[in-house]
């Protein structure tokens, strides 16, 4: 048996182990960069990549000046499916529409969205669709539509979640995004959503100011008011279609720089991941594939998962990637966690 001073000795040689277990533990969650991402080959070469173009000791340095990462949002940097958050917002915005200008209640598409027939909105021609996004997205003054996203971005809720859609940002992304800026590196988002739109929220959401918002632009003009104050609004006319090819030149117009980083989910992505990697020097180039039906969604067709319209990732871009040395993210495999809580 113990005397009483060799149970002292003995308990406090326990607490100790455990302060020591404990302080281990959190010095190691402190370290790590990415604690939502499982340890996968997938986490290591993203951090290697950081650690190789930061390290000035290494021929791969890269000048703080150069260090652009851009990233698509809807499908990469939260969810995308069953429907682009912008466009839902446009979806019910057409009631207001439509009160204010009544002739278009018995008109297509708006006739069809009053009926609220999900069905039937889903079948809609993407000719219908440019004509509600055209009758949502213009028309009024630059501040009056932003003040009308962000009163739907604080109330909107997703149909699955019942969450705000800010609320459904991927995790692990967010904490790339911070990881990387604690690095030197500046963060931009290039999306084929509307420009205007996103840059209303992503400050808040992801930490990335509007000037540094790279997205699908229409025009606006310049007017006076009735007091002589000087205002813009927005026109239905477009200027930069921010996809597929639209995305390196919306890049070149906007940044000026080419990326060093870029990560995207969709072949709407594939040619700004190109353009990434035409580029000197050391790059790095990522998509994330959905194929976690029972935390988020799987879709593809990639890989044999379901055919989807929204956020297609093609095996013919999945064989792009893995020929020419892409990462692939698998959403199920390489994340802990999905969304923050």
């Amino acid at each position: 048996m113990y005397s009483k001073l060799a149970f002292r000795k003995h308990s406090a040689g326990l607490s100790l182990g455990l302060w020591t277990l404990f302080a281990v533990a959190t010095a190691q969650a402190q370290t790590d960069p990415l604690p939502s991402w499982n340890d996968t080959v997938t986490k290591q070469a993203i951090v290697e990549f950081v650690r190789a173009t930061t390290d000035n000791t290494k021929p791969t340095f890269v000048p703080p000046e150069e260090r652009i990462a851009t990233f698509d949002q809807d499908g990469t940097l939260w969810v995308e499916h069953p429907m682009y958050s912008q466009l839902i917002y446009c979806l019910e915005r057409v009631p207001a529409v439509v009160a204010e200008k009544p002739e278009l209640k018995d008109v297509e598409p708006f006739k069809t969205v009053l009926t609220g027939d999900r069905e039937a909105i889903a079948k809609l021609p993407m000719a219908d669709l440019e004509k509600i996004l055209a009758a949502t997205l213009s028309g009024m003054k630059v501040d009056q539509f932003e003040a009308e996203v962000s009163k739907w971005i604080a109330s909107a809720k997703d149909p699955r979640w019942k969450r705000p859609y800010t609320e459904l940002t991927y995790q692990p992304m967010k904490e790339v995004l911070g990881y990387l800026r604690d690095n030197g590196f500046k963060t931009y988002i290039v999306t084929g959503g509307g420009q205007d739109f996103v840059r209303v929220y992503s400050e808040s959401t992801y930490g990335i100011p509007p000037e540094q918002v790279v997205g699908t632009a229409g025009g606006t003009t310049y007017g006076y008011g009735k007091d002589g104050k000087p205002f813009l609004t927005k026109d239905p006319k477009l200027l930069l279609n921010d996809n597929n090819a639209g995305k390196p030149e919306g890049i070149h117009l906007i940044i000026g720089r080419q990326p060093i980083i870029a990560f995207g989910n969709s072949t709407g992505d594939k040619e700004m991941l190109e353009y990434t990697e035409a580029g000197d020097g050391p790059r790095l180039s990522v998509l994330v594939l959905h194929d976690d039906a029972e935390r988020e969604y799987a879709y593809g067709p990639a890989n044999g998962l379901p055919e989807t319209k929204v956020g297609t990732f093609t095996q013919e871009l999945y064989d792009e990637a893995i020929k020419d040395g892409w990462i692939v993210i698998s959403m199920k495999n390489d994340w802990r966690r999905v969304f923050a809580d």
